[in-house]
């Protein structure tokens, strides 16, 4: 199997303490990732007027991840009026301001949610999950089964993407507060810990589309 692309020693070291708290898309996980979140942006003295959301939910979760009557499965950071809130789920009012909203199948982003890569890790998985995609939609005989794609235009200002690099950076910090989900434990992965469902038996291949709640 091939190498994974090094992650710089300075990364690594930034993350270092960082304990994992609970399962991608947990209630502690969204809730530790989002005050991980609002420090950076704290940190980063952003001017007064930026208005900007973030949202990521994950769709078609475990049950044991909604126990509790939660409502939603993702987190959110929103900044505006010159202040900075975040936490479990997300508001219409995030939802609608301008930045980063997604929607994604918990189970098609999960596993990889918990590598630390840079710049160059960051494009393996990507690379890898587009192998994932269309194996899917082969398998399953039909156009993007995952619902990929569409929801409002991405915005990324420069004071955010500069304050969400900072400490090891955003996606380092909560892969590392990530525990590993059990529906993983024995299915084939690339380095980038991205599910390979070529290499998956077929067994394993309906289990996991079944998981991405994808009918067959």
């Amino acid at each position: 199997m091939a190498e994974a692309p090094a992650v710089k020693a300075e990364t690594l070291a930034a993350v270092a303490h960082i304990k994992p708290v609970g399962e991608f898309g947990s209630k502690a996980w969204c809730v530790a990732c989002a005050e991980g979140g609002m420090k950076l942006l704290e940190d980063a003295n952003l001017p007064k007027d930026i208005e900007w959301g973030f949202s990521e939910i994950y769709t078609h979760p475990p049950a044991r991840l909604m126990e509790g009557g939660r409502e939603q499965c993702g987190y959110y950071m929103l900044v505006k009026n010159g202040k900075i809130t975040g936490g479990d789920g997300a508001t219409d009012e995030v939802r609608s301001t301008v930045g980063f909203n997604i929607e994604a199948r918990w189970a098609a982003i999960c596993n990889q949610s918990s590598s630390l890569y840079n710049s160059a890790g960051a494009q393996q998985r990507t690379a890898d999950e587009l192998v994932l995609y269309a194996a899917i939609e082969e398998y399953v005989g039909r156009p993007n089964p995952l619902e990929r794609g569409g929801g409002p235009e991405r915005i990324w200002f420069p004071e955010i993407n500069a304050a969400f690099g900072k400490n090891g950076g955003l996606h380092n910090i909560a892969a590392s507060m990530q525990s590993p989900s059990p529906e993983y434990a024995d299915l084939p992965t690339t380095v980038m810990r991205v599910p390979d469902f070529g290499a998956m038996s077929d067994e394993q291949k309906q289990f996991f589309v079944k998981l991405c709640g994808v009918e067959l």
